[in-house]
């Protein structure tokens, strides 16, 4: 992933709205979110709620796909794969941060 990637994607999520739709479609998995069951989950009208999915749109956070009279929202799993491996690319000195339990290392 590119820098400017980077700092795009985590522009986008610098904003509780965003973060709570993107934490949100993360949990939902990859069969997404309608707009309208988003507005309802998080209380977030529908015109603010258009908003955020497009800036998380342009982030390459979130896909769109069109089911019928629907919209379906996802999060971009390889997007934020993308974006945790360069953030912890040279975390530990290059060894595993976690030790065989599962427990953080002492870095």
């Amino acid at each position: 992933m590119e820098e400017n990637d980077v700092v795009r994607s985590l522009a986008a999520l610098a904003q509780p709205v965003r973060l709570r739709v993107f934490r949100a479609l993360v949990v939902a998995g990859p069969a997404g979110l309608t707009p309208g069951a988003l507005t309802e989950a998080l209380e977030v009208s529908a015109t603010s709620l258009s908003f955020h999915l497009k800036e998380l749109m342009h982030s390459a956070l979130v896909s769109q796909e069109r089911q019928g009279r629907n919209l379906i929202y996802r999060a971009a799993f390889d997007r934020m794969n993308g974006l945790l491996a360069y953030l912890t690319e040279n975390c530990c000195q290059g060894e595993a941060c976690l030790t065989e339990g599962g427990a953080a290392c002492d870095c």
